[in-house]
């Protein structure tokens, strides 16, 4: 993430059915350690006009829930953190639209979660995560459930596979877990069946050795990051997912741009987003990567 120096917002998308206590509480929690504005951001769908026309009075109502909900959003992060710099804006336009043309000057993005389907977070008009967890150009957040701060030592786990996306996601990882005083679990998941002529001791020495030069240069970087390897057999959703449980966060990298459906967000963050049992951090590429 970028430096506090050049006071890009933490935004958070606020939902129009008030859904997001858990995400306002995180979003001002993450700005106020980082010293960073936090920007509330709520979009009005434009309404498409039928035989019969639509009644002004509806856009009027939908404006006016979307000031309310904004305005008690606000509250929430200023009683949370008096000092904290809160700001709001009203957009007319499509929510995901919307909140990836704020991620291009954004620290984070972050995000409530209305609980959807999969289905209906490809089909539906209310599905926000998926396409901006596509899209964005910054890391998203998305707070499905609460952070769990009981643990000792509190850890963050960050899935790792050797591609540039987990790289760009091991940096986010530690970052965050620089800034909490945590733990970081960095988890390389592995499939047997793609590998089966291969022998699973090798394999397990031959992914922990990867693992190991992965996350190299940035244990140098954050030496009070308290960092393990695990190389594990299994699905990768199923065992982040596991991992989850009793995490901070779970990050993730994002395999390119993808369409804005979130087709190809990729399976591992998707499945995540559905399962996971705390926050879900999925990073992009750096602007500047070749593959981005």
């Amino acid at each position: 993430m970028a430096s506090a120096g050049r006071r890009r917002p933490i935004v958070l998308g606020v939902d129009a059915r008030d859904h997001g206590q858990l995400a306002t509480f995180w979003a001002a929690d993450e700005a106020d350690r980082r010293g960073l504005p936090l920007l509330l951001v709520h979009a009005v769908p434009q309404l498409t006009t039928d035989l019969c026309g639509v009644d002004p009075r509806y856009n009027e109502e939908l404006h006016r829930n979307g000031s309310q909900v904004l305005g008690r959003a606000a509250a929430l992060a200023g009683e949370r953190h008096p000092g904290l710099e809160v700001t709001c804006t009203l957009v007319d336009g499509e929510p995901g639209q919307v909140l990836c043309r704020e991620s291009r000057q954004a620290e984070a993005v972050v995000l409530g979660s209305r609980r959807l389907s999969r289905t209906e977070e490809f089909l539906s008009t209310y599905s926000v995560a998926v396409p901006v967890s596509a899209q964005a150009t910054c890391p998203v957040i998305v707070v499905r459930e609460p952070e769990h701060i009981t643990q000792e030592p509190p850890y963050l786990v960050v899935g790792v596979d050797g591609s540039p996306p987990s790289a760009a996601a091991t940096d986010v990882a530690f970052d965050l877990a620089a800034r909490r005083g945590a733990a970081l679990r960095a988890i390389w998941v592995w499939q047997s069946q793609l590998i089966a002529r291969v022998d699973e001791h090798m394999a397990v020495q031959t992914l922990r050795r990867l693992l190991t030069e992965t996350t190299a240069g940035h244990a140098s970087r954050y030496p009070d990051v308290d960092l393990t390897h695990e190389v594990i057999r299994g699905h990768p959703v199923e065992e982040l997912t596991k991992a989850s449980r009793h995490a901070l966060a779970v990050v993730i990298g994002r395999r390119g741009h993808g369409g804005f459906t979130g087709m190809r967000l990729g399976s591992v963050p998707h499945g995540l987003l559905q399962h996971a049992r705390c926050p879900i951090v999925t990073v992009p590429l750096p602007a500047d990567h070749p593959g981005a």
